[in-house]
């Protein structure tokens, strides 16, 4: 029989609701990912008592969702959620049940999840509770609802992005019924709020196959979230860095970068204003002029639709202006200049961004640049283990240094600061108070007698 290592709190649950006669089991993802050997986020437990019941065996419990019959159980800092096994009534909204009705039968309440792989139970005595083939699934690697695969999204349409989801996270192919319904069932999609859809979108985006993104858009699922990426999937790229469309360079890019989610938001819209700046030259040579002004403009309205957090779109929209800054020469002056003019904050993401998007560019042309960008970033590491000066809050004086000599305050102060952070960045050496306040008081000098 197919054991499973339940954590020690979870369990207690379990023994205490089956000593007070009832049935109890963990349920869901977490039994999917400790029989694939993964570590389980959070350990949920579906039991046949009613919300009530369970609070009456607990001392600790959160009343977390009652209206869907959970109750959170407290076990020392750490909370369980409880479930009573319950059946769905009709989604009217395409998104959530108007009503949910208890239910004696763990069967109906597994059959109203949305795929086999989540829609296993388990407990020590009775061991795996399965009965949509949810095992066999996971030995196919393959993502399948739960019964008729139309009915669940008609019923939760965010589970249409969950499928694609769960492939990119688990690395499975997702099964053909599944799928197909997918493409039909894609503009319901438009129902669900940003900030679901976001949330998918992160995970998705922030697994070990970013790339099944492509997945998003052969479904259609694109052309309601984001259809700014169809755009990119139909711009060609016929130019000598280039080997792929827009899209199919993204979806590499994604692939070539870290699973950070900054990072991977900023490589998923890093072109997206390449179809708007296209221009094909006599040669027959495809050019994207400003794209990266215009990438950016575009990508604050995306992240603003999508309900992303002013803090995330900041830094992804600043990535996208910058990403295509190849202007650096490969000096420590070269160096210090474009980490000043790209922002200190954001030269080491603009540098993993450059990676990604290299290597996803002509692989014949990939060893040069690859060189070029190790050789910059050997140049920074030098510069930031030197402790050099890179932005005004690492210059030796201040505003009040300056004013303390005699600089009067106003628009001018920021004006002297920035052209001694000019001098400091061509001459690392200067950044001494005693040498900056010199200068000060030379170019006041100067002024007075001009």
């Amino acid at each position: 029989m197919l054991r499973i290592q339940i954590p020690e709190k979870a369990n207690r649950i379990i023994a205490a609701l089956t000593e007070a006669g009832f049935e109890a089991y963990v349920v869901g993802g977490c039994v999917r990912d400790a029989i694939l050997g993964r570590t389980a986020a959070d350990w949920d437990i579906t039991t046949n008592a009613r919300p009530e019941q369970v609070k009456a065996l607990f001392p600790r419990t959160l009343d977390t969702g009652l209206q869907h019959g959970t109750v959170t159980v407290m076990q020392g800092r750490e909370g369980f959620e409880v479930t009573t096994y319950r059946i769905d009534g009709e989604y009217l909204d395409g998104r959530h049940p108007e009503k949910v009705t208890f239910t004696p039968s763990l069967l109906e309440d597994l059959r109203r999840r949305d795929f086999t792989v989540n829609a296993m139970a388990y407990n020590e005595k009775e061991g795996l509770v399965d009965a949509f083939d949810g095992l066999g699934d996971l030995k196919r690697r393959q993502i399948r609802c739960v019964g008729n695969a139309e009915e669940r999204f008609t019923e939760d349409a965010l589970r249409i992005l969950r499928a694609v989801r769960f492939s990119a996270q688990l690395d499975f192919t997702i099964e053909d019924q599944t799928r197909a319904a997918l493409s039909r069932f894609a503009p319901r999609l438009s129902k669900v709020s940003a900030e679901r859809i976001q949330t998918e979108l992160v995970k998705l985006l922030t697994s070990p196959h970013p790339e099944r993104f492509r997945v998003v858009w052969e479904t259609g699922i694109s052309a309601v979230i984001l259809p700014e990426f169809d755009a990119c999937m139909n711009t060609p790229q016929n130019h000598p860095h280039h080997s792929w469309s827009v899209g199919e360079h993204t979806l590499r890019a994604l692939y070539a970068s870290e699973p950070d989610k900054v990072l991977r938001l900023a490589v998923l819209l890093h072109d997206i204003g390449k179809p708007l700046t296209r221009t094909t030259d006599e040669a027959g040579i495809d050019h994207f002029y400003g794209h990266g002004q215009k990438g950016a403009e575009l990508a604050d309205q995306i992240l603003r639709r999508l309900k992303f957090d002013n803090d995330t779109r900041r830094k992804v929209v600043k990535l996208v202006l910058v990403h295509d800054d190849r202007q650096i020469p490969l000096t420590p002056r070269g160096v210090r200049q474009a980490v000043h003019r790209i922002g200190a904050e954001t030269f080491p993401d603009y540098l993993k961004v450059r990676r990604a998007d290299i290597m996803a560019q002509n692989p014949v042309l990939r060893e040069e640049k690859l060189k070029t960008l190790e050789e910059t970033e050997k140049l920074y590491q030098g510069i930031l283990e030197a402790g050099q000066c890179l932005s005004l809050k690492e210059l030796a004086v201040t505003g009040r240094d300056l004013i303390s000599a005699g600089q009067r305050p106003g628009p001018e102060l920021g004006k002297v600061l920035n052209r001694l952070l000019e001098l400091v960045l061509e001459h690392p050496e200067y950044n001494t108070k005693e040498i900056l306040l010199e200068r000060v008081k030379q170019e006041q000098k100067k002024n007075r007698k001009e």
